[in-house]
Order: structure tokens, then sequence, then C-alpha cells
């Protein structure tokens, strides 16, 4: 069975008098450890389907199954507490806290969790050595470069260790180098560690390191495409 299931998935929503559907009934499966790039224009549902599996928005109709459970009808409350323990959420711009060190903003999800202060200690060291960062570790985000602090936004994804990591436009405020060096460290989690990731961007460059290309256009899927990563 696939880890993501979506069958007929439907998101609507009322601007005014007219009624926008950004997805409109979706079938797609995605395979454990699966590593897939969401394109298409602006308004194409892309993010729309990203917010569905992170459970930060519920669909309108349809369901979605992901790691044996439905999340399609549960409250706002549950899915807050399904999504802190199978959702690892890589941002564009990053969304550190400021004032936070870099092992801050990574133990942070973590407090959410029955853990001892030991064992937060052993996740956090062990996902910023996972990005690379480990000797950033004291630094605050206005003492890190725009790639280091995307590392340390990718560390605070893995940390909980999640179901699924979703990247939206992980590469978009980045410089080429940077942006190549990040998606460098996504294919590594990927490939080496088996983490599955569903990314969205409009970069067809950073799909160079994805296995499958996804095409979404009017809520629907146009194009699927599979592809060796690099």
């Amino acid at each position: 069975m696939p880890l993501i299931e979506c069958r007929s998935l439907t998101r609507t929503y009322r601007r005014g008098n007219e009624l926008i559907t950004p997805l409109n009934e979706l079938d797609l499966d995605i395979e454990a450890g699966g590593f897939v790039a969401l394109m298409g224009p602006s308004g194409s549902g892309k993010t729309t389907l990203l917010n569905l599996l992170a459970g930060i928005d519920r669909p309108t109709s349809g369901t979605l199954t992901i790691a044996d459970e439905s999340i399609t009808t549960r409250s706002r409350g549950a899915l807050a507490a399904w999504r802190s323990t199978h959702v690892g959420y890589i941002f564009q711009l990053y969304n550190l806290i400021p004032v936070l060190t870099a092992y801050e903003n990574v133990e942070l999800p973590l407090l959410l969790q029955p853990l001892s202060r030991r064992q937060r200690h052993e996740r956090v060291s062990s996902a910023l050595d996972q990005v690379g960062i480990a000797d950033r570790h004291a630094h605050y985000p206005r003492q890190l470069s725009g790639g280091q602090e995307q590392r340390v936004a990718i560390a605070r994804a893995i940390v909980t260790e999640p179901t699924i990591l979703l990247a939206d436009e992980p590469t978009g405020d980045l410089d080429r180098e940077s942006a190549t060096s990040v998606m460098e460290l996504l294919s590594r989690l990927n490939r080496e560690l088996g983490r599955t990731i569903v990314m969205v961007t409009h970069d067809p460059r950073t799909t160079e390191w994805a296995k499958t290309v996804l095409h979404l256009e009017k809520g629907q899927l146009v194009e699927h495409a599979s592809e060796g990563a690099a």
C-alpha cells in the first residue's frame, strides 16, 4: 500500500460569489522513500495539495490516507497532534525564530513531545549533524547565511523523525550555489536515510534531484514523469 494515497481529493472555497477549486478530484499515490517534485503555474493546486498533506487544511471531499491513517475527517486539534509527529515542513523563507539559536530553533518542535532533556539533546545534535551544521549550533539566524539558515530549517523539519518531509520552494530565496547545496542535502536525506519528500517548486533545475516529477494544472494532474535522481 502506498505511504500517501489521495482519492478524488478536492478542495473548494468561495471568494465572494465565485467558487474556487484549487484541487479537483485528484488521485495520487506516493510510495515510501519517494522524492516527488510538484510543478505547475501559480494557482494550479501545488501549495493546496501540500497543505492538505500537512494537515494544515482539510479537503472539501475525497479521501487522504497517510501511513495507513485517514486524516480526512479529523478535527483541527487532532490534525495538529498528528502533524507534530508525522510531518516535517520546510519553508521558502526558513521561518526561524530570530531570538533563538540554531540549536534552540531545531529543539522547538520537540518541546511538544514527551521527551527528556537528554533525549531532546540527542535528537537535536543528530539532526544538526545530518545537515552538516553542528558547528553553528550556538549561532543566531542573523549570524548565518541563507543556505545555513535553510539547513537549520531542514534540521528542525527532520528532528521529530517525521513520516513525510514537505518542502515549499525550499530554494526559492537562495543563490544558485546555496540552492544546489540544499538540494544535494535533500537528495541525500532521501537516498541514504529513506526520507519521503514532497516538494513544490517553480525551478525546473531543482527537479533533477527528484525521483518523480508531477505537473498540476487547474487542480488536476496533467503529466506524470518519473526521472532518475541526480
